[in-house]
């Protein structure tokens, strides 16, 4: 008998917040194509049927939900509704995240505020939540999507920074409090890719896109299909010995 594929998800049901467009689509496409069903979780009514259709085009399973990731009670709906439509939860992606451009002294408490509400505060509200969830499959995978902004300080988004930054330790601190329960829980870092939020970086402010770009060693910027693989491999099998780590996934530009 030949061994069992560590990076197939058939079967499993993955939730991916913020996953009709940009990172999130790009990961919950990697996902499909490695079998898992989809729950596309996320505000944009007519993006998110888009994103189904994409997923759905892979020959899985993939279901819509319309959430605010920073109301409680809304995320508790959002878990029982994939238990409803898909009947598991085997993979939390948390990937929804906001910006405001901004310098620190600029910026009113109500920016800050949102900004750590949803990449930061939505987080710990959906792990928290699926955990009961992912207990009663005997285990589960949770990917936390980080920020190069983890682990840099940024002069025009201080609240995104520390957002990210959090979200590196809130990954370490519930890898450690779930290895027992055969729940893995890391991070992805992503670099800089092409995306609807970043295309206007090189209208906008040609000299900062510039010198993004020199900086890369791959010398370009990434397509949100190239998260897959890593997304994947967090969600599998593969990585059943991988928690509280961070894979970082940006053509070298955080080496440099």
């Amino acid at each position: 008998m030949p061994n069992e594929n560590p990076f197939d998800l058939t079967g499993k049901v993955a939730v991916v917040t913020g996953g009709n467009g940009g990172l999130g689509l790009g990961i919950a496409l990697g996902l499909a194509g490695a079998g898992a069903n989809i729950v596309v979780a996320a505000r944009s009514v007519e993006k998110t049927a888009q994103a189904l259709e994409d997923i759905r085009a892979l020959g899985v399973n993939a279901h819509g939900i319309t959430v605010d990731v920073t109301k409680e009670p809304a995320v508790h709906r959002m878990f029982t509704d994939t238990i409803d439509h898909m009947g598991r939860l085997d993979i939390l992606v948390n990937n929804s995240g906001i910006a405001v451009r901004a310098q620190p002294q600029d910026l009113t408490s109500e920016q800050w505020d949102s900004v750590i509400d949803v990449n930061l505060r939505a987080a710990f509200l959906a792990s928290k939540e699926a955990y009961t969830h992912m207990i009663a499959n005997g285990g589960g995978k949770v990917i936390n999507i980080g920020s190069m902004y983890s682990i840099f300080g940024s002069d025009w988004g201080s609240p995104y920074s520390a957002s990210k930054g959090g979200l590196i330790q809130l990954t370490k601190s519930l890898a450690v409090a779930w290895a027992k329960d055969n729940i893995q829980v890391n991070a992805i870092l992503p670099g800089w890719f092409v995306t609807d939020l970043t295309r206007g970086i090189k209208e906008r402010d040609p000299a900062r896109h510039d010198n993004i770009s020199r900086r890369i060693p791959s010398e370009r910027w990434g397509n949100p299909s190239e998260l897959g693989g890593a997304a994947v491999f967090l969600a599998s099998n593969a990585s059943n010995y991988v928690t509280g780590s961070t894979l970082t996934v940006d053509g070298g530009y955080s080496a440099t």
